[in-house]
């Protein structure tokens, strides 16, 4: 039978298939192979009540290695408007990488019942340059109908640092799955993990959330340094209009991207972080 995998938990991978879930092992040729993840396809073998095999994983349509979750169509990034502060060169990195990967990203602002003032200027900022933008309060339940209405039917993962309230807004999807949520550390500002391994949830609607790990670092992918450009949506209508066709909007003189920084045409903290993913990028290029 075909099934997804949900969870995998002490050397034991829980597949849901034909309504129910079964308890697999790997076939003993995966073992030193490629290991199933959250999202992926497999095809398992029946042993008995509950109990299956794995026997092959059917070819992932994307891959998503940090937090690990395969097929994923769409990445929910929570960011909060309150604490912990947002770090903009995490949700940048976040939106660059979803990028790469292909996959949509939709950015969801929570805790707008206790925003501070001088964030409430990110959401359009973001929405400007095309990223879908929500709104929300897991508090007050406010913008939670828009985020069922984005999940529903898609395979979604969730993303963030901790404490921003990604398995709070989960609980209030589904309040029966009851996950942990934990408060933000008074004394540095920062959340507290409280999601231990990358699971899916069946949504009652269609679809799979991905409850993941928080993070805090995520290292590029190697590209070619010319097409960092292509994913800040911003730079695109400039793209091809440089001096130079070669032109890493650096320092090249007629540079149409600069030129547009200094208009307050692009954000200039959105410009900075190109600069630092370029130079990430520059940087593994020399280490081959």
């Amino acid at each position: 039978m075909e099934g997804i995998l949900l969870r995998r938990y002490g050397g034991f991978y829980y597949v849901e298939s034909a309504g129910q879930v079964w308890s697999c092992r790997l076939r003993g040729r995966f073992r030193r192979q490629e290991d199933p993840l959250p999202g992926d396809r497999v095809e398992i073998t029946t042993l008995g009540p509950g109990e299956g095999v794995i026997e092959s994983i059917r070819p992932r349509q994307s891959l998503l290695e940090r937090p690990a979750v395969a097929n994923v169509d769409q990445v929910i990034i929570v960011f909060a408007l309150s604490t912990p502060p947002p770090d903009l060169e995490l949700l940048d990195r976040l939106l660059f990488l979803s990028s790469v990967k292909g996959i949509r990203a939709v950015i969801v602002w929570n805790k707008v019942d206790v925003a501070r003032r001088d964030y409430l200027d990110l959401p359009p900022v973001y929405q400007g340059i095309g990223y879908p933008n929500l709104i929300a309060s897991a508090r007050t339940g406010q913008g939670v109908a828009g985020l069922k209405d984005l999940v529903t039917g898609h395979l979604s993962t969730f993303a963030g640092p901790s404490g921003v309230g990604k398995s709070s807004l989960l609980n209030t999807l589904l309040p029966e799955v009851n996950l942990r949520t934990g408060d933000v550390s008074a004394r540095g500002g920062r959340g507290r993990h409280t999601t231990r391994h990358a699971e899916l949830i069946p949504l009652p609607g269609g679809g799979w959330v991905a409850d993941t790990p928080g993070f805090s670092r995520l290292d590029l992918p190697a590209l070619d340094r010319l097409a960092v450009a292509d994913h800040f949506p911003e730079m695109e209508p400039f793209l091809g209009r440089c001096h130079f066709n070669s032109c890493l909007h650096r320092a090249e003189p007629g540079c149409a991207v600069r030129a547009a920084v200094a208009e307050g045409r692009i954000a200039r903290h959105r410009y900075d972080h190109y600069l630092g993913f370029l130079a990430e990028v520059m940087a593994r290029e020399r280490s081959y």
